[in-house]
């Protein structure tokens, strides 16, 4: 007789949360034909469809519907058992789950992540880099990795002290015909690549020197949301572009792009790791905020 075990609740929470099983089953790591094998035993056990299901969508049944909403506040509670007893641990173990955008993963890899790794070899860390803000809470994270000031309210926050600047770069090729942009203002004589925001808005390029600031809505041929496709436009010569400045360093260093308005973008607040309260963190996540404190955290 088939027992639905911890691992088959948590696939239909993690679907029901997701919409979808490609993307739970991303999140379970697991492929989605195991996924679709464990749902699918699960409601031939119970003797009801779970999820009405098409090539394009995925919902919950009424069945479905109230099945969620008695087990996910079960597991919750069984979560919160199994947190209580890993902070009793001496060894860190298990796995931490974050999610940042990819240059704050970028930045975090090394030393943070890349050195506790090395400290604490029993715990896997788990990045998802995505440009769109997510519950961390919902979406089943430990830890996110933002720009202070996209970190939600209800989250603690740990600065990781780390100043960020912006810069504006072109090719050698761009500026071959074109002069060079001395004011923010002279964008609007340039074509500029547009960048989308994870809300659908365009991104106003933001400036500051001394007491003055400005914003200027730029516009181009292309408008993107995604940074390295935004790079490659840059390097063909198409626009310029506003991007991190770790991101385009070594581009800088070989003179692949020309930086501009450098007095324009001076450092600003940095990036900061965040969590919800937890009344009993594991022995892993108190080891990586004590080490993310330790290279510099506040």
């Amino acid at each position: 007789m088939y027992h639905a075990g911890l691992k088959d609740l948590s696939a239909v929470i993690a679907i029901a949360r997701r919409g979808s099983f490609r993307a739970a089953a991303l999140d379970l790591g697991i492929s989605t034909t195991a996924l679709s094998s464990a749902v699918g035993k699960l409601e031939a056990s119970l003797g009801v469809r779970l999820f009405n299901r098409t090539t394009r969508s995925v919902s919950l049944t009424d069945a479905g519907r109230r099945f969620v909403e008695q087990v996910g506040p079960a597991l919750q509670d069984i979560d919160g058992a199994m947190q209580t007893a890993r902070a009793q641990q001496a060894t860190p173990s298990g796995t931490i789950r974050i999610n940042a955008f990819p240059t704050a993963a970028r930045t975090i890899m090394v030393p943070l992540v890349v050195e506790f790794v090395r400290r604490y070899p029993q715990v896997h860390i788990d990045i998802v880099t995505e440009g769109r803000l997510v519950d961390i809470v919902a979406d089943g994270f430990d830890l996110g990795v933002r720009e202070s000031e996209f970190v939600p309210s209800d989250m603690i926050a740990l600065s990781l002290r780390r100043p960020q600047r912006f810069a504006v770069v072109g090719s050698p090729g761009y500026f071959e015909t074109r002069p060079r942009p001395r004011i923010p203002t002279d964008l609007l004589d340039h074509r500029c690549i547009r960048v989308r925001l994870p809300d659908g808005a365009l991104y106003r390029w933001q400036f500051r020197r001394g007491e003055e600031t400005a914003q200027v809505e730029v516009s181009g041929p292309v408008t993107l949301d995604e940074a390295s496709i935004a790079r490659i436009a840059v390097r063909e010569g198409l626009g310029l572009g506003f991007f991190m400045e770790q991101d385009v360093h070594e581009e800088l260093e070989a003179g692949r792009l020309i930086r501009v308005l450098d007095d324009w973008t001076p450092p600003f607040g940095g990036l900061c790791l965040y969590y919800p309260g937890r009344r009993n963190p594991s022995a892993a996540f108190r080891a990586f905020l004590d080490l993310a404190r330790e290279l510099g955290g506040g």
